[in-house]
């Protein structure tokens, strides 16, 4: 953002102070998506976890369920994420590295044991394999004797901004996006209280982007997705309900406000004047947000509570729906079940002792924050009208124009705090010599070779033909034009691999490969 004096005798004298700035609950939505936001119930408290194998991540789960957490969210490891399985070769050295490695539905049920999914909502940050997972997720749900109808929860299921900052892609774009409007169509009627897509800001600005790149592409992205489902014959009332985002919460306090402020606003403004949306549902911006990861520091890791802390301040007073707050030691670990449960408590002092959540959009009426929030939102739609020029996000992202925007600025951001222009303490500023050790959490390397056995055990007592069969009906199924999460289903009910799966698809629709540029 600009770096002028937002208190300017003249600006000030120019501002319209009795101008609508609408109630919360009203289009557009800057105040907040509900009257009462969080005097009705606060937001969800989502920890993100997820490492080693099933069973190492349940107990985690049901520790900070028991300790007040609200809703969970799943973090996998990469070989999840990219269509590998626990014994391909490719996979050796990362199973259960960065989250819980899921092979099959054995795995699934593992996972959600003694944990009631009729009563809980479960993020679950999965991409690439997402429809897989997703297929998991109803399939444990049913076996539990849970409705699919009554399931809520969100699967991340954004590629485009893989292709653009994340990375964790299978398929090229065409089959990608099949592969999303599948999935919104599925949901209509199968799981109608389910979130299809988290449009992510969070992986772009963690990226490097700035605060405005983060709302710009998200949305850039978003509209792409829309026209997808479109074109698929989608009326957009039947399937915009259920989209939801996610975005960060960074360091500077007040810009993170306004920013989420105006993201509600640029999203019921597309959606009612881009896409003739007329159901309020379809207009209101729902969205999780994470606390920042790039801002914490190996230094002085104590200080991280501090950041998250103001970070989480800044998402409540945004009006977000759901929030997770980083523990101190990320910057060096997963981190340990102690810091894990700090983190969900600074979420709980602010929500209980602070009283933010008694007053809808606090900071409202501000001359500061809605000048901020007028800004940031004519630059976000400034390059939303450069992308459009371009031919959309898909075109964008081919041509490499968001790499290099998220590229420039996070070079920007690197020297600006390499000069000190930025501080960031216990870092670059207010160093200290000596630094006493944290504990860290270890993952158990043997956890690894355990999961492979289970891998082998679940192949050697399934039903091979049905697996066989189930499998060469999704093929054939993504050659042609039909729905492909029924057959997914299928396959995963059968125990077919998440890695049988994906290369299944990958017979269909190939492997993207990036276009490399210099």
């Amino acid at each position: 953002m600009s770096d002028k004096n937002y208190f300017k005798p003249e600006d000030l004298a120019a501002f319209d102070e009795g101008q609508s700035l609408g109630e919360p609950g009203k289009y557009p939505f800057t105040r907040g998506i509900y009257p009462d936001m969080y005097r009705s119930r606060n937001w969800t408290m989502r920890q993100y976890a997820g490492f080693g194998n099933a069973e190492e991540t349940n107990k985690r789960f049901r520790y900070l369920l028991g300790n007040g957490q609200t809703g969970l969210s799943v973090a996998f490891d990469l070989p999840t994420q990219m269509g590998l399985d626990s014994d391909d070769p490719m996979a050796f050295g990362e199973v259960g590295r960065t989250g819980v490695s899921i092979d099959t539905l054995a795995d699934m049920e593992r996972l959600f044991d003694q944990i009631d999914l009729g009563k809980v909502s479960t993020s679950m940050t999965i991409n690439a394999t997402s429809s897989t997972l997703l297929a998991m997720y109803r399939a444990v749900g049913i076996k539990q004797g849970v409705d699919p109808r009554l399931l809520s929860g969100t699967i991340q299921n954004d590629i485009l901004k893989e292709y653009e900052a994340r990375n964790t892609y299978i398929f090229p774009p065409k089959g990608s996006m099949r592969l999303i409007t599948d999935i919104f169509e599925f949901c209509a009627s199968d799981l109608p209280k389910w979130n299809t897509i988290s449009i992510s800001g969070y992986h772009i600005r963690e990226a490097g982007a700035t605060a405005v790149q983060e709302l710009a592409f998200t949305f850039a992205n978003a509209i792409e997705y829309v026209r997808a489902a479109q074109s698929r014959g989608l009326a957009v009332d039947s399937f915009a309900g259920q989209l939801s985002f996610f975005f960060v919460a960074q360091m500077n306090f007040f810009e993170e406000v306004a920013k989420f402020r105006a993201a509600r606003r640029i999203w019921a403004r597309i959606m009612k004047e881009r896409f003739n949306a007329q159901s309020p549902k379809s207009m209101t911006l729902r969205f999780h947000v994470q606390t920042a990861g790039s801002s914490l520091t190996l230094q002085q890791p104590d200080n991280n509570i501090v950041r998250t802390t103001i970070e989480a301040l800044a998402a409540a007073l945004g009006g977000c729906q759901s929030l997770h707050t980083n523990s101190k030691d990320e910057a060096i670990a997963l981190p340990t079940e102690a810091s894990a449960l700090t983190a969900l408590r600074t979420q709980q002092i602010i929500a209980f002792e602070t009283g933010v959540t008694s007053v809808a959009d606090p900071l409202g009426g501000s001359y500061f924050i809605e000048s901020l929030t007028n800004e940031i939102e004519a630059q976000v739609l400034d390059y939303i009208d450069r992308i459009e020029k371009m031919g959309g996000a898909i075109k964008a992202c081919e041509s490499g124009f968001i790499q290099k925007e998220i590229q420039d600025a996070a070079y920007q951001h690197h020297q600006d705090v390499e000069s000190k222009h930025k501080v960031v303490v216990g870092f670059n500023s207010f160093i200290d010599e000596v630094e006493g050790e944290i504990p860290v959490q270890r993952i158990d390397p043997t956890l690894e070779g355990k999961q492979v056995a289970s891998l082998k055990a679940v192949k050697d007592r399934r039903d091979a033909e049905r697996v066989e069969h189930t499998l060469q009906r999704l093929h054939e199924a993504a050659n042609g034009s039909a729905n492909l999460v029924p057959f997914i289903c299928d396959a995963v009910e059968a125990y077919a691999t998440v890695g049988e799966i994906s290369a299944t698809l990958k017979r269909s629709f190939g492997k993207f490969r990036p276009m490399v540029t210099i």
